[in-house]
């Protein structure tokens, strides 16, 4: 990518032609406007610290999006909390990431983020249904469209809708997403301004190779996923370069030594050349990292949450003193 390395803003500028050709010619955009998001809620969870709302908002004609808001109790009046958007994988629900169900993965990261003080949501993403959502994406490719084609404008509903929370800071509204949740963390926030930095949890990869290998038995080749594969990825962005995408705004990765996705020599290999962009380009090397730790295919929580408490300031840092 030939943009200027100057400082981060001159960076995201010169990098928005990518960004357009990223969303038009891989994603695919649908080039209509969205409705109004004529939110409608109910209380459907409480815990000792945090209330859960299920929320459905108007996306298109005949697409809603759908999620829980965890809102932590006893909010002062006035004050704005940052907000963690927390995606399942494949076959997932939003229930999965607050509770007993599903928590082999995703150890109720959701709920634990509201309680320390975090707002956070947990959309519905399409791919679920097993051949259900593989027919809409093959549905969708004819007409130079992708599931993301839908999701993308499902997040832009849900983050603009967040905005206008009272107890929500614009500014600060994060990405966390585990299996194909990592894969909406490459492809949603570069496209959604909205996401202030993305976490790519149990996803991450040399992305072609995983998806053009013949050899490997990490490849999608010899998968049942046969929806995955994207117009012309492999001439045009990596994951290295889909990262490149989101910034200067934070990345992290987080990866388990025993996550089957892909092996570990893959993954360091082209999480260095986002290493590079951050550190030794931009030089905003602490706004980019990724956790080893010796695990599955899961949520670990500990690096992660010290990086979203980091950059998002939270919980808020006194100012010093002068």
């Amino acid at each position: 990518m030939d943009c200027s390395l100057s400082n981060g803003a001159k960076y995201r500028e010169s990098s928005d032609g990518y960004r357009k050709l990223f969303y038009e010619q891989v994603i695919g955009r649908f080039d209509r406007p969205r409705l109004p998001a004529n939110p409608r809620a109910r209380k459907s969870y409480e815990a000792e610290k945090w209330i859960g709302y299920e929320v459905v908002l108007d996306v298109f004609p005949d697409v809603i999006a759908y999620g829980i808001l965890f809102v932590p109790k006893n909010l002062p009046a006035g004050e704005r909390r940052p907000v963690v958007v927390c995606q399942h994988g494949l076959e997932g629900r939003p229930q999965h990431v607050i509770g007993e169900e599903g928590f082999t993965y995703y150890k109720a990261f959701a709920a634990k983020l509201a309680d320390r003080g975090f707002v956070t949501f947990a959309p519905q993403n399409l791919y679920i249904f097993e051949d259900r959502f593989r027919t809409l994406q093959r549905k969708a490719n004819p007409l130079s469209k992708t599931l993301f084609s839908i999701i993308v404008p499902q997040h832009q509903q849900i983050t603009d809708w967040l905005k206008t929370l009272a107890f929500v800071d614009s500014q600060r509204i994060a990405f966390y997403g585990l299996s194909y949740g990592g894969k909406t963390a490459m492809r949603v926030p570069p496209l959604v301004d909205n996401y202030c930095l993305s976490i790519c949890s149990g996803d991450f990869n040399d992305w072609v190779w995983k998806n053009a290998s013949s050899r490997s038995p990490y490849s999608y080749t010899f998968s049942r996923e046969y929806e995955i594969f994207e117009f012309d990825l492999g001439g045009t962005f990596n994951y290295s370069d889909m990262a490149a995408l989101i910034a200067p705004r934070p990345f992290m990765v987080e990866r388990g030594h025993f996550d089957q996705v892909a092996p570990d020599e893959r993954v360091a290999s082209e999480f260095a050349k986002v290493r590079h962009l951050y550190q030794a380009r931009l030089k905003i090397g602490d706004r980019s990292a990724i956790e080893w730790f010796s695990g599955p295919h899961t949520i670990n929580h500990q690096g992660t949450f010290d990086f979203l408490e980091r950059h998002l300031d939270w919980p808020k840092k006194a100012a010093p003193r002068q």
